[in-house]
Formats: structure tokens, sequence, C-alpha cells
């Protein structure tokens, strides 16, 4: 009978556990035997409800504290110099510092750079790699828990990221070549092999995502001699996971490496079946990812069934595993618990613990089982009321996208042009500062937030208090002297939710939440049906700020290919349509600011790269209408309103073109981590508009001084007009506290008058 199997699971707990412990040990209200105590504690519950949804292997070693890339750096010592002392001092605080960056006793460690993990939302640590670098382990921690999930009497598969997708992931910071390192990476990982194998472990699941990438002759190589390692030596039996896409090119390479499971992504790339099973070696196991392990929606299981029949038909049912598409990490725990979202929209949704269910039925299904039978009718209904709702549809969105074709498709002045008569209008001093929108979400807003919408404040009592609250941020801004207001975002819970709450289409969860980064955990929209804006969203807090001061005032929106990429997307018809629909209630939101006076509009779009396809061949289509979208969204305005957008997190240098096409009047960039290396991108492409350049880290409780800015700083200005430089922080404050905030902005602040004075 086929295997039940997963990828891997959320770590963060159905009701955000793991973050309200992480932040408890950072605030230093518990200590590192409590934390630890609260992370297993999470893996033994998501072990048994793993199994209770049917599971016959359940993943271990996939729970990570911060990023399972930095535990992959961690566990085989690739640990910058600057860290070292502290990590081998303490080891809890040398890997948050990585994570988080440590300021304090004397220490001033910045954080590890961020980015995107391929083309989700969610963000891992990159691992810094240089000549001569050498590997050992450190710590126990695959064996670890693996032993434990044994001990608990689970049948448990440990989880690895593969030594080639993570040298391909790491950065080297002095230009030398990243695979260089891979035979003494692979020795590193064939030891790690040996004491799981020693433990008890039958099979390791090893991680190389990366295969599904546009490979080059050196990746390919590095594939062959690391696995070249592992072979013929005593260690478990190894199922190489790929997903996000499909092996294409790079099917032969996989088909040829010593292992003996072959992981393929059927959601993301159905048509690999065929080739993988007639490429398929003899008594190699298949693993076919049958549910879509990023997205919500309950799966086709009619069609997981056939795949599954057409794969048993050829390797039999010893040799063949059901899971997942990737791991679950990306999608909220459990849809039972979602007993407040409309019952008709909520039987269309399976969260991670639906997933495995599904999977269960398929499998039963497969062996036979009459039970099964009816679950599978009980899906193939849900799905076919889905289909056929009325909520789905609505003609006059049909209609509106229609009548887009006659819009103008981007603002027909130059920005050169519109350059002098927006600095006419907004009289800014050199090097401008502003912030990114948010600021700190305290405590006591968040409370506030929840008393209203629980019915315990009054609408008028929570008006007045977030009209007190835009009003202190707004003298707050003045007093530092910053030039670009913001009104703070405190109506916001968050930068997609907010927008999703105002758009018809739109359907929200309450236990819904997946993790970005760390402790940062968001609740994706659910976009269901077409999407259509009812009334004016943000311009009623706009307006009141700008009301308090004759400084400009920046509107914030939330971009279209942000909010898509932010939100958990239908699937019955294209992404680019969604998209173009959420354009068009953004116009109108566009326009609606600039008639009340709102001269500088920001609308965010960092997630423009995260939404490139995995391969290179696929980028054009996507880059072409993601672009589109957001100039839909601006043309409306006249020359005299300014468009700033925002970007962070990502690689730039492969979608310059795109960039420049956007036409914003001012973008701001996450520069500090990188040390302004991100920068580069846009000095070597020319890039024509302002630029505003993050100069300190907000992801980061670190507070860097007035000389680190300014040393940041003059990089840009060396390289880049000082006429069209800009001055702000990487992203919004909504993260910060108070004190830091002012502080770090302080500092900021100082150094923009700084660079005044010597220009």
């Amino acid at each position: 009978m086929a295997l039940v199997t997963n990828l891997g699971f959320p770590r963060i707990g159905a009701r955000r556990e793991w973050k309200f412990a992480l932040e408890a040990y950072w605030r230093g209200d518990s200590n590192a035997d409590e934390l630890a105590a609260t992370a297993r504690a999470l893996r033994l519950r998501h072990w048994q409800l793993q199994r209770d949804a049917g599971a016959d292997v359940v993943p271990c070693n996939d729970f990570s504290a911060y990023d399972h890339v930095l535990d992959a750096a961690w566990l085989v010592d690739a640990i910058p110099a600057r860290y070292r002392a502290l990590a081998d001092r303490d080891a809890t605080a040398g890997y948050f510092a990585l994570a988080r960056g440590l300021q304090r006793d004397g220490i001033d460690l910045p954080a590890l750079e961020m980015t995107k993990w391929f083309d989700t939302n969610y963000h891992y640590l990159v691992p810094e790699l240089e000549a001569g670098q050498t590997f050992r382990l450190r710590g126990d921690k695959p064996v670890a828990a693996f032993l434990d999930a044994r001990a608990a009497g689970f049948a448990a598969r440990p989880v690895l990221l593969g030594p080639v997708s993570f040298l391909l992931l790491a950065k080297s910071v002095d230009g030398s070549d990243r695979l260089a390192h891979v035979d003494a990476l692979a020795a590193v990982y064939a030891e790690l092999l040996a004491q799981l194998a020693a433990a008890g472990a039958d099979w390791v699941q090893i991680d190389e995502p990366c295969l599904v990438l546009d490979l080059d002759a050196a990746a390919r190589d590095a594939y062959r001699r690391a696995y070249a390692r592992f072979d013929g030596m005593q260690r478990p039996k190894l199922m190489l996971a790929t997903y996000f896409g499909a092996l294409a090119d790079n099917l032969d390479l996989a088909q040829s490496l010593p292992v003996d499971g072959l992981h393929v992504d059927l959601v993301r790339a159905p048509q690999q079946l065929g080739d993988v099973l007639d490429t398929l070696p003899v008594s190699r196991v298949l693993s076919l990812g049958l549910v879509d392990g990023r997205n919500v929606w309950r799966g086709d299981l009619d069609a997981a069934l056939t795949a599954a029949r057409r794969a048993e038909q050829r390797v039999g049912s010893a040799r063949l595993q059901l899971a997942a598409s990737c791991s679950l990490l990306h999608v909220p725990i459990d849809a039972a618990l979602e007993t407040a979202m409309s019952p008709h929209i909520a039987a269309w949704l399976a969260f991670a613990a639906q997933k495995v269910q599904e999977l269960r039925i398929v499998a039963d299904a497969l062996a036979g089982d009459p039970s099964a039978e009816a679950a599978l009718i009980q899906a193939r209904t849900a799905r076919a009321r889905r289909a056929l709702s009325p909520l789905v549809k609505r003609a006059d969105v049909a209609a509106a996208l229609d009548a887009a074709d006659s819009l103008p498709p981007r603002r027909a002045t130059p920005h050169a042009q519109r350059r002098i008569v927006q600095q006419r209008l907004l009289q800014l001093p050199a090097f401008p500062t502003t912030t990114i929108g948010s600021f700190p979400q305290t405590a006591e807003i968040r409370d506030a937030r929840a008393r209203h919408r629980a019915g315990k404040l009054s609408d008028a009592d929570y008006d007045a208090f977030l009209a007190a609250q835009t009003e202190t941020c707004v003298r707050l801004q003045e007093d530092l002297g910053l030039d670009v207001l913001v009104h703070g975002e405190f109506e916001r819970n968050d930068m997609v939710e907010y927008f999703g709450e105002q758009l018809a289409g739109f359907a929200f969860s309450r236990h819904g939440w997946v993790q970005s980064y760390g402790s940062r955990c968001v609740k994706p929209p659910i976009i269901y049906g077409d999407v259509q804006r009812p009334a004016p969203m943000t311009v009623r807090w706009s307006h009141y700020a700008q009301s308090l001061t004759e400084r400009p005032m920046k509107g914030m929106l939330t971009g279209p290919v942000t909010v898509l990429q932010w939100s958990f997307v239908r699937d019955d018809q294209p992404r680019a349509t969604t998209c173009r629909q959420i354009a068009l209630a953004l116009r109108e939101e566009v326009n609606d600011l600039q008639a009340a006076g709102i001269r500088v509009i920001q609308i965010d779009e960092p997630a423009l790269r995260e939404g490139l396809p995995l391969r290179r061949r696929d980028w054009q289509h996507y880059l072409d209408w993601a672009v589109d979208c957001f100039r839909l969204t601006t043309s409306g305005v006249a020359d005299t309103t300014q468009i700033h957008t925002h970007m962070c997190y990502s690689e730039f240098n492969d979608i310059m073109p795109a960039i420049a096409a956007m036409d914003a009047d001012v973008i701001s960039i996450e520069t500090s981590r990188s040390r302004m290396e991100l920068l580069d991108a846009f000095v070597r492409f020319a890039y024509p508009n302002d630029i505003g350049p993050g100069v300190y880290d907000i992801h980061s409780p670190r507070i860097p001084d007035t000389a680190e800015m300014l040393a940041l700083l003059h990089k840009a200005v060396a390289v880049l007009p000082r006429e069209r430089l800009w001055i702000n922080p990487d992203c919004g404050l909504k993260t910060r506290g108070w004190p830091e905030t002012r502080r770090a902005l302080e500092a900021m602040v100082a150094a923009a008058r700084v660079l005044r004075e010597a220009a």
C-alpha cells in the first residue's frame, strides 16, 4: 500500500504559540529551557495531528526556532567570524544574533541578510561563505529530533536542506565560488547521515529545491560530486525532494544521483509525471506531490487519484508515496478552527491538517478501500458547488475589466518633466527624508482594535482613539524634522488584510496564520471571487492626517501584485486576471486620494520580485502583466502627484527593466543588511527615477547611529546623483517599539542634515 508522508509542517502553532514564546524569550520574560519546552510541546502536538489525519510517516527536524536555512548554516558551522565568540559562549544568543542582530553589553552585531524563499512570502537568512571556508557538525539537532519522535512513538523521517541547494542559496562575501565548497560540505553531510543511520533512521528527506531552477554546468557538476560522496556508504535511504516546479531539463540529473527516492511536485508541474515515470530507475521509490502545499483550496482528489493510479501501474504500490507538493509550512494548520467563516466558503478550504487527510483519502481509494468513496464524493461535491457559486463571478467586474482596455496604459508625461513640477509644488530639500508607512503597533493599539472588533469599544470611541494616535504620530514626525510624513497606519491590522477586508471577493480566517520570518506571522486574505471596491478605503485617514500639517502627507496603499502574492488566490482563473481586478479597485482609490488633496501616494510592491517564475523562460509573461497592473493603478493621476513604490528583501538585478517600466517617481528599497549591495543593480542599470536606499534594518531591534547611516549614504552618494536620493528606513516600523523608533529616526534625520551641509 502507498505510504502517506509529508515534507514539512507549520511551526508556529494553531494559535501562534511559537511566536509568543519567542517574543517572551527575547523580552527576557522566559529562559532558554522554557523556550525549548514550548518547542518540544509543539513538535509533539504537530506529529500527533499529522498521524491523526492519516500520515504513516511524519517529518522531523522540520521545526525551526527561526529559519530552517539558518539551522542548516548553524548545523555545519557556517558561522561568520563576527558571531563566533558569542555562538561559542552562548549558543542560543548566538543563533538569534545571526537572525536578528544584537546590541547589548558592549556587543553590536547586525543580522544576516534576509531574502525570499524562492517565489514564496517566506523569508530565509542568507548564509555567508568565503574562500577557505571550513565546515564541521555543530550540535545534533537532526538526530535529537529523530530520537525524540521515535521515543514518542512516531514513525519519522528527518528533513535536511540539501548541500547543493544550501550553497546556491548562500552568498559569497569575498567573491569566491560558493560551489568550490561542495566537497568539504558533502563530507560533513556524510558524517551526519552516518549518525542518523546509527540512531536508527531508515529514511532521510534531503531537500534540493534548486533542482527546479535553471542550472549551469557548474551547479550540475556540484550535484554529481556531492551525491557521489553518499554513494556506497552506510547511511539511511535518501528521499530527494524537489518542489515549486518541474525538474524539466534537470530530470536526467536528478534521476542519475545515487538516492533511493524522488519526490516531484505534481501541483505546479503535473505534466512531468510521464517523463518521471519513463526515467525512474528500477527500485527507486517515487513520492508524488498531489495536493497543493501553498494554497488553501480543497484539492481535486479525482485528478490526484488518477495520477496515483498511473504511477502505481508503473512502479507498484510498495514503491509509491503520497505527499503534498511541498512542505505545508506555507499554509495554516487547521481549517476546522474557522467556525466564524461563512460555511459556504469554509467548505471549500483545506489547511495543513485537511491536506494530510486528503492524501489519506487518495491512498485508501488507491488501495481499494470502499470507505474512501464517500469522502471522494464529498470532495467532488464541494468543488462543484464552489465552481457554480454566485459568490465567485460578478458581471459588473467582468464589464469593468473589458472597459479598462480603453484606459491609458501609463502616465503620459516622462518622469524628468514630472519631477520638475512635483518639486515646484512640494518644495522638498536635498536628500528628503521619509518613512515607509507604518509606525509602531503597540499593545495599546492592538488591544483597542480587539475591543472594537468584539463590540467592547464603540465606533466613536475607537475613531477618537485612532485620531489621537495619528495626531501624535504626525507631531512626532514634525518634531523629528522628517520632510514627507505618513499617518502611521494605526487603523490597519496588516498591509494586505486591511485592504482585503474592504474589497469584495475576499474572505478572512480567524486562525489562518502563516510564518513570514522568525516570529513574524501573517494571516493572508483568501480571494474566492471577483474583486471590486465598494467604497473608499484609505481616504478618510490620509485626509485627516494631511489636515494636521503643512508638510506633504503620503497616502499609503499596497500594490496589486503584492495584494495578489500575499493572499491565498483563487485557482479557477489566471492570476493575471485577478491581479487586474485588484488594480482597477486600487486605481479608484488612487484617484480618490488625489481628489482629496494628497500630493504624494505610495503604492508598495515588495512582492513584485517574489512573484517572478522560477524559470527564466516564463519571466517576461509575468513581468508584462505585473507591470501593466501597477501602471493601470497609477496612470490616472496628474503630473503633480508624486507616486512612490517600495520593495524589500529581493534581488533586483534581473528585473531592472521591469522596475523602470513601472515608472514610479520614487522607489524605496531595502539595502542596509546588504550594506548597499542591492543598490548596485540600480547603478548598473542607470535607473532614471528617484531612489531611497534604506539606511537601517527595521527587522532587528538593533539601533544604528548617525555615523553608521552616513557610511551607507556615502556609498550611495558615490554612485547616484545627489538630487535623486531620498533617505528612509528599510521598511515599515510596525514591529518596532516607540523608543527605538524615535532614536533611529533622530539618527536618520541627523545623517540627512550632515549630507545637506556638506553639499
